[in-house]
């Protein structure tokens, strides 16, 4: 719950036992802004900070599902920048993403990784519960392949954020949400599934 800015002190106390972390980051922003509003703390700037205080393995960054408005010619260049790999929701379309997780499985390796969740990663048909939904996003099926393939990672934390129930009279995107939680929990280490 909460918004992205909640991942910053969550990644700090988790860099803190295990060192700087893989991620792999589902949203339809990179959230790797400077400032907005005149704050360096906002959920459109959580990755930036974590970069700058070295609580990333860089090398081990994938973020998944990124598309949308920007007021920058090249929006994700900062992430490029830092070692991230960035793939763009277009890259995603009509595909299944089991083979893109097969390739981040093989960059993660066996060191520590935090899944970090944006629902609106997820396109807003499936998910419109969002303070700021972009069209042309992934889809549900797409969602559990993301999850589903982290099994098997080094896991030491994750999270789902931007669900705001309001923006939903269906109430399907908190149901979304909260089923897309169940299955992280279900790939964490040690947990035994079917």
């Amino acid at each position: 719950g909460g918004d992205h800015t909640i991942t910053y002190p969550i990644l700090q106390a988790l860099a803190a036992k295990h060192g700087p972390l893989g991620l792999v980051h589902v949203d339809a922003h990179t959230d790797t802004g400077d400032t907005a509003l005149g704050e360096k703390i906002y959920h459109g700037t959580p990755f930036r900070r974590c970069v700058e205080e070295r609580l990333l393995d860089c090398s081990r960054v994938v973020q998944i599902g990124i598309r949308g408005s920007s007021y920058d010619p090249d929006p994700h260049a900062y992430s490029r920048q830092q070692g991230f790999r960035v793939v763009p929701a277009e890259k995603c379309w009509m595909k299944s993403l089991e083979p893109l997780m097969g390739e981040v499985r093989a960059q993660m390796g066996d060191k520590p990784v935090y899944i970090s969740f944006d629902i609106d990663g997820l396109d807003p048909a499936y998910a419109p519960g969002t303070g700021t939904p972009e069209i042309a996003g992934l889809t549900p099926a797409q969602a559990l392949e993301i999850i589903r393939g982290c099994k098997g990672l080094n896991i030491v934390g994750c999270d789902l954020v931007e669900v705001a129930p309001m923006y939903d009279v269906s109430g399907n995107t908190a149901l979304l949400g909260a089923n897309l939680l169940f299955e992280m929990l279900c790939v964490l280490p040690g947990v035994k599934t079917l």
